[in-house]
């Protein structure tokens, strides 16, 4: 009977959902119908930057084509580049805040007391291997050289950079970068940098005066301000007066929530600019494309230049991390890999590192093994400040906008691009389109124009998706390695070392990078009568 009668309420079920027996669907349901349209404004709603930003591109490459017949002038062309031309002047008017705010609110939240050896390994990792990230990225766009204009003429209404003297020495050059470390005037640091330059000075030999014929010039260096933010002094300065309000206890805590507000302010500032952006680079794509002489040859070096960026994420994720991996557990990477393949497939398709946490966290406690106490306490700190994807495209798009304007990097610069890509890049997790921000701060590290920031826009829909899969691989090679060097070590009596919270995780549903808010609680052994039971958090 019980058979009977459950065959008897399936048959009822399909008929009320005008199904046959079959299962051939004779008529979808009202509120199948109502569904879809539902699921078609949700996707537009979640993609709607994504799809518009598309759409500045390719209308700026058919303005751009159309507008090359035209035969414009030099003062039409700038005219056409000019809302593109306020997108960049926005863009530079919001790196100051970025920089300073949320390198101090990042700085001021790591506790070291609450990080202990662990937290302090992990960091660390952290920092080691975005700094590998950054070395590989300058290495591939050295040797791909994309956007190469080798023998090309340069349009006369483009300016050309001037990062140094053509004889500068490398001593020089590299005391430079320490002098830029601690600057001399905070407030004037914000616009302007050290550099050293040179006069030719009369000398004698000893015991002789000038008016002798036993003189010789001499190239003595001599120290000027040019031109463009100090940024390695900014970034060192934010850091370390993060830390000092971190040691001050509960007297910095208001002053952390003020730089940590005035961040989330700012990235709300910048979110409101990301919306004008599809116009800004219509126009800067359009006006580029007519001021270059050779059109194949600018899609050629963005092509490389994409290339460049892809390749440097297979390598960095598929070679550097696992074989790092392996040299510290002795154990087979990939296989670890394959148990976090849902969280790697999430990353892929929302661009956002937060979005995957909850599931990174759940794939590599069940399916790696990796303790608790390790995953909660590495995984959310990784989601904030482990950004090897970005650090690598950010440094290759540095070289390429340097190969665009014909300059030649020298030592110091190189330098300069991977300790700024290295720092600038865990100030970039919270920001939308950040790493469009953090390349500007590099440019402005080095002394390059940012008029070809467009050309990176137009592409940083495509290389954001390998970037945030390194990123979030990163993370949990990361805690394994930590499991398998620091298990040990843990307290067994302690069920949990430490109490993580992430306080923003995004919708996995949703394409915006949010920044992960992490904050740091000790266990407290509150008596069980206790009213208040609520842990005390650290302010980011």
């Amino acid at each position: 009977m019980g058979k009977d009668s459950e065959a008897g309420q399936q048959l009822a079920n399909g008929s009320r959902r005008g199904c046959s027996l079959s299962g051939v669907a004779i008529r979808p349901s009202p509120g199948e119908e109502r569904r879809a349209p539902a699921k078609l404004r949700a996707f537009l709603r979640r993609n709607c930057l994504v799809l518009l930003t598309v759409s500045g591109v390719l209308l700026g490459v058919a303005a751009g084509l159309a507008a090359r017949k035209l035969q414009l002038s030099r003062t039409h062309m700038l005219h056409l580049a000019f809302p593109g031309e306020l997108l960049l002047r926005l863009l530079k008017m919001i790196i100051l805040p970025v920089v300073f705010c949320s390198l101090v609110a990042g700085a001021a939240s790591i506790d070291p007391r609450a990080l202990g050896k662990l937290g302090g390994r992990a960091i660390l990792y952290f920092a080691l291997t975005t700094l590998i990230a950054s070395t590989l990225g300058v290495t591939l766009g050295l040797t791909i050289k994309p956007g190469d204009q080798s023998g090309q003429v340069r349009p006369m209404d483009q300016p050309i950079a001037s990062p140094s003297l053509p004889n500068k020495e490398a001593t020089d050059t590299f005391l430079d970068l320490f002098r830029n470390l601690i600057p001399s005037n905070l407030v004037a640091a914000a616009f302007r940098s050290y550099a050293t330059d040179y006069k030719w000075v009369l000398t004698t030999a000893p015991g002789e005066n000038l008016t002798s014929r036993n003189t010789t010039l001499e190239k003595v260096p001599v120290g000027s301000e040019v031109e463009g933010m100090n940024i390695l002094g900014l970034i060192l300065f934010a850091m370390t007066f993060g830390i000092a309000l971190r040691k001050l206890g509960r007297d910095g805590e208001q002053l952390i929530q003020f730089f940590s507000s005035f961040n989330d302010a700012t990235m709300i500032l910048v979110s409101w600019i990301m919306w004008y952006a599809p116009v800004g680079i219509l126009f800067l794509v359009a006006s580029r494309i007519v001021e270059m002489e050779d059109v194949v040859l600018l899609v050629t070096g963005l092509g490389k230049y994409v290339l460049a960026s892809i390749l440097g994420h297979f390598i960095h994720g598929g070679i550097i991390l696992p074989l790092i991996y392996l040299l510290f557990t002795r154990r087979n990477p990939y296989k670890f890999l394959l148990g976090i393949v849902t969280p790697l497939t999430t990353a892929f398709g929302t661009c956002s590192s937060s979005a995957t946490l909850p599931s990174m966290i759940k794939c590599v406690e069940e399916n790696n093994g990796i303790d608790k106490r390790i995953s909660r306490f590495v995984l959310p700190i990784g989601a904030t400040v482990n950004m090897d994807g970005a650090a690598l495209f950010q440094s290759i798009a540095a070289v390429f906008i340097a190969n665009l304007n014909s300059v030649t990097l020298d030592a110091g610069q190189i330098f300069t691009i991977i300790v700024t890509a290295t720092a600038s890049s865990v100030g970039a997790a919270g920001i939308p389109a950040g790493a469009v921000l953090t390349i500007a701060i590099i440019l402005e590290a080095i002394g390059l124009p940012t008029n070809d920031l467009s050309l990176i826009l137009a592409v940083d829909w495509i290389v954001d998706r390998s970037c945030t899969v390194v990123n979030v691989e990163g993370d949990a090679l990361g805690a394994g390695i930590l499991h398998y060097t620091c298990h040990s070590e843990l307290d067994p009596a302690k069920p949990e070392l430490t109490d993580v919270k992430v306080e923003a995780v995004a919708n996995p549903s949703s394409e915006e990078e949010t920044s992960p808010l992490v904050s740091y609680t000790k266990q407290l052994s509150a008596p069980a009568n206790t009213t208040d039971s609520e842990p005390k958090e650290s302010v980011l």
